[in-house]
């Protein structure tokens, strides 16, 4: 499976979570990080590639936890890029805020 196909099925589990989240503790949320730092290149690819909008809505969650993870700033460069080809998306749920906000984690 590829990384858009592995993200797909995390949401359809991640969606079945009723109520607040533990995103520290919640195994969906650990394996969705885990998911887009274990090949940082592959993850931009897929953002600049294959993120739908309905995936770059769930990935906002875990902007902070992968940019902290991964320390790359080209991973919130293809985040504006992204965020662009979304502009409701990022209105809607205040996403550029989440991108801003995992920006600071870079060192």
């Amino acid at each position: 499976m590829n990384i858009s196909e592995e993200f797909n099925a995390l949401i359809l589990r991640r969606k079945s979570i009723e109520g607040d989240v533990d995103y520290e503790n919640e195994q969906i949320i650990q394996d969705a990080i885990q998911l887009m730092i274990k090949d940082i290149t592959a993850t931009i690819s897929f953002l600049d590639n294959d993120c739908t909008e309905e995936q770059f809505v769930w990935l906002s969650e875990i902007f902070d936890e992968i940019a902290e993870r991964s320390n790359s700033s080209e991973f919130i460069t293809a985040l504006r890029r992204v965020a662009k080809r979304f502009p409701e998306a990022v209105r809607k749920y205040n996403i550029e805020y989440f991108i801003d906000s995992a920006a600071e984690y870079l060192n």
